[in-house]
């Protein structure tokens, strides 16, 4: 039987584009998405879009992490970061505003900005197959479909309100065509302090590159500019549990074994939890 179109990814029909021919719309045709041309994307089961064709991105969260992250994510502890994030969305969105969250994971940052705009429409993309089944049910407006960051995204000139990058790889050039001229681009990256005190104990974790800001600014300044800087810092208790997931949710997950984090003592009872959170308007 044939997957039924769900309601969300409908709402953006009218914006996506076929990722094969760049300019031709999709429409929906038995279970999958297809252009004039015949170029056709399944709709999987679990109700986001395949639109990730030919060479496949090799980045995504695989089960193991995106189950980390989700139950992380419950756990309220990033909760102060999405509410930083649905702060500085909302000022740009109108009534029936239109948000695209790029390396959206389990779509979490993007319901808490939707849940904020009640008239609102969110589109996550993402590399991993595991974190779009939770994603494509994170909010009733959002839809979720299968991209890489790093191509041109499957999307109308000028149609995005707000662009979401939260800890995600960036694409400048992409953000800025898709984003109307009074939009915003809303981007998330940790300070040296985020999690030091993990980083401190587990030397194989990935560090904070010292030199992100400067290439932070020196990508984005041709095409934007910064509007509002929220820093977004504060202590966070960890149990064991929450600690292992805390690792385990992240690309250090690659880097980390088990048997190291069992190790009892190693892991810290408390880290700083230390974000930038900017918003930047197309020039």
């Amino acid at each position: 039987m044939p997957v039924l179109l769900p309601p969300a990814l409908g709402l953006f029909l009218d914006l996506l584009r076929c990722p094969a021919c760049r300019t031709r719309r999709l429409h929906p045709d038995r279970g999958a998405l297809r252009c004039a041309a015949g170029h056709t994307f399944d709709i999987a089961r679990h109700g986001y879009a395949g639109l990730l064709t030919g060479t496949r991105a090799t980045s995504g969260d695989d089960a193991p992490m995106v189950q980390a992250r989700s139950r992380f994510l419950a756990t309220g502890r990033y909760a102060p970061i999405r509410r930083a994030v649905a702060r500085l969305a909302a000022g740009a969105v109108p009534e029936r505003g239109t948000v695209v969250d790029i390396g959206c994971g389990t779509g979490y940052y993007l319901a808490g900005v939707l849940d904020q705009l009640p008239g609102a429409r969110g589109l996550g993309l993402d590399t991993s197959v595991r974190a779009l089944r939770s994603a494509a049910r994170a909010h009733a407006r959002a839809a979720a479909a299968s991209w890489d960051v790093f191509r041109p995204l499957p999307l109308a000139d000028g149609v995005a309100d707000v662009v979401l990058d939260v800890f995600a790889p960036r694409n400048p050039a992409e953000f800025h065509r898709i984003l109307r001229p009074a939009g915003r681009l809303i981007v998330v990256r940790p300070t040296a302090r985020h999690l030091a005190e993990l980083r401190g104990r587990v030397p194989a974790m990935v560090t904070v590159d010292p030199a992100k800001e400067q290439r932070l600014h020196q990508a984005l300044d041709p095409r934007f500019e910064a509007v509002v800087t929220e820093q977004v810092e504060y202590p966070m208790a960890l149990a064991g549990p929450h600690a292992l997931d805390l690792v385990g949710m992240t690309p250090s997950a690659r880097h980390v074994s088990r048997t190291d984090l069992d190790d009892d003592g190693l892991l810290p009872d408390r880290v700083t939890v230390s974000v930038l959170a900017t918003a930047y308007q197309p020039r």
